[in-house]
């Protein structure tokens, strides 16, 4: 974490009472970017000039650029920045805040402007610093997701003074548990065991050692996923010669990449087609999502662009790793059981799913298991629409098998639900892989935790019953703060790299009586 804030506060608490007196931080992009960097996905990019910050290559409006803050749990902060954007002739943009503690991480919005084309506008606002372990102050938009834009004067002053920060323990050393059975071991021969990482865990070298230790297969969790991948602003300035132009980066990717390939581990690629976590611009002429979509024909040359770049450059830099991909994802709603309306369907029509695995077998490397991923699987009706879908896509034989998504929790769905969903789709004779796995508890409790690791145990046996016709079961996350779902306590090892009881259940489900 940058200690800038911090530093210039300690300066000013000399001859005080531990107080500061308006203590302040003030941006100057003159020499760089200042500790600045690009909250994203990957695609986004800061760049420093003229006394100001530029982010681009923005495809969510909370890409942003970020720096982390050392402020004071109770402390009484002024903040100030300025804006300018030349795309809109207005755009919303704010101050926001990622607070983290216990590695969960949450957000406040601490002050908004609407800022003129070609205007630099100033936002304000304040911040009374919560207990929190670590704080981003970032500049997001509202509206506005693909909105190129420069920051400067960033400010944060506090003119009540500091209070004096609270002594803390020494920083704690995580370390894996030593002789805990490796679960890629455990199942080796029976199907591939593994996770999905974010790119911020390559900054855990212990929760690397861990990962290294049990798992032959990773997922990037956002870094593979059109927002990541798709470089809109290269693409942009592409179509001014080819309007089916898609160029491609793997910026954010690369770390995970870099370490499977080092440490011989296999790579699930997630995701190529999504009505969600994908840029708007995708779909407008020139980029543009204030101007019309584009034709079919139109699409379906980005999507084919798209799909090649992506393969390309994964076979020519890293050639092997990547050994299978979820081609389309969540494709059906759970309410009609039918294809969901999105901006595929509305651009390409209702056999984009069809379009895209015959792309994606067309430039996928020899021998890559090309599989339809979705959530829901236990419950009937939309079991009868993913088994209709999966039904209209085995005769053009360009699918190889199904993901299921078994985000569950203890009561729910039950385990004759869970175990209908994999025979019925067993018998389609597909490959099958379980991409994401985490059963959900309702607290840290002895007994919450005893129910879990029963749940565990009771799918991992069903798994095995059926290991045929299994390549993979991941879990969606390593330690309990990491997941998406961290309230519910869902995965294998809490935050100091604890194996939990749901950990041993896996490892040995017939522990579980």
């Amino acid at each position: 974490m940058k200690r800038t804030l911090i530093l210039l506060m300690a300066l000013l608490l000399i001859g005080t009472a531990g107080m500061a007196e308006d203590a302040v931080y003030q941006s100057d992009f003159t020499r760089g970017t200042d500790g600045w960097y690009a909250r994203s996905g990957g695609g986004a990019r800061v760049s420093a000039d003229d006394g100001a910050l530029h982010i681009e290559g923005r495809s969510a409006d909370w890409h942003s650029p970020g720096r982390d803050f050392d402020l004071v749990p109770g402390g009484k902060y002024q903040l100030s920045a300025q804006v300018r954007q030349t795309q809109r002739d207005s755009a919303a943009f704010m101050i926001s805040v990622a607070h983290t503690a216990d590695g969960v991480e949450s957000y406040e919005n601490l002050a908004r402007a609407t800022a003129k084309k070609g205007e630099w506008t100033t936002l304000q606002g304040s911040y009374t610093a919560g207990e929190f372990d670590r704080f981003v102050l970032y500049v997001e938009t509202t509206g506005a997701s693909d909105l190129a834009y420069d920051l400067r004067d960033f400010c944060v002053t506090a003119p009540d003074g500091v209070p004096e920060r609270k002594p803390t323990a020494a920083p704690m050393i995580l370390e894996p548990a030593a002789d805990l059975p490796s679960l890629k071991d455990v199942y080796a021969g029976k199907f591939d065991f593994g996770a999905a990482l974010p790119a911020s865990a390559f900054r855990n070298a212990a929760l690397i050692r861990l990962v290294k230790e049990q798992f032959s297969i990773l997922t990037p969790e956002n870094e593979l996923k059109p927002d990541s991948v798709l470089d809109v602003a290269a693409s942009r300035r592409l179509v001014a010669q080819d309007e089916t132009a898609a160029a491609v980066h793997f910026d954010s990717a690369r770390p995970l990449l870099d370490f499977a390939r080092d440490n011989g581990i296999k790579v699930h690629g997630h995701v190529l087609v999504w009505h969600s976590q994908t840029p708007e611009a995708f779909f407008h002429q020139g980029y543009d999502p204030a101007k019309p979509f584009v034709s079919r024909e139109v699409m379906l040359g980005r999507l084919e662009n798209y799909i090649r770049g992506v393969m390309d450059f994964l076979q020519k830099n890293y050639p092997g790793v990547v050994v299978s991909w979820d081609v389309v994802n969540e494709a059906i709603d759970d309410g009609t059981a039918k294809l969901r309306v999105s901006n595929w369907t509305k651009v390409v029509g209702d056999d984009f799913v069809q379009q895209a695995f015959a792309l994606a077998r067309k430039y996928a490397p020899a021998g890559t298991l090309l599989y339809y991923n979705d959530y829901n699987t236990a419950m009937p009706g939309k079991l009868n629409g993913i088994v209709k879908l999966l039904e209209s896509l085995i005769p053009g034989g360009c699918i190889d098998g199904y993901g299921f998504q078994m985000h569950h929790s203890v009561g729910s769905p039950s385990m004759e639900q869970i175990s209908a969903s994999v025979h019925r789709i067993a018998a389609l004779a597909l490959r099958l892989r379980v991409s994401e796995l985490d059963v959900g508890t309702s607290g840290n409790s002895e007994d919450s935790f005893r129910r879990q690791a029963d749940k565990y145990a009771r799918i991992m046996k069903l798994l095995l019953s059926c290991s045929d016709s299994f390549e993979a079961v991941q879990v969606w996350g390593v330690t309990d703060p990491m997941s998406w779902r961290a309230a519910n306590y869902p995965l294998l090892f809490d935050g100091r790299l604890n194996p939990k009881p749901a950990f041993w259940a896996v490892a040995d489900p017939d522990s579980v009586p």
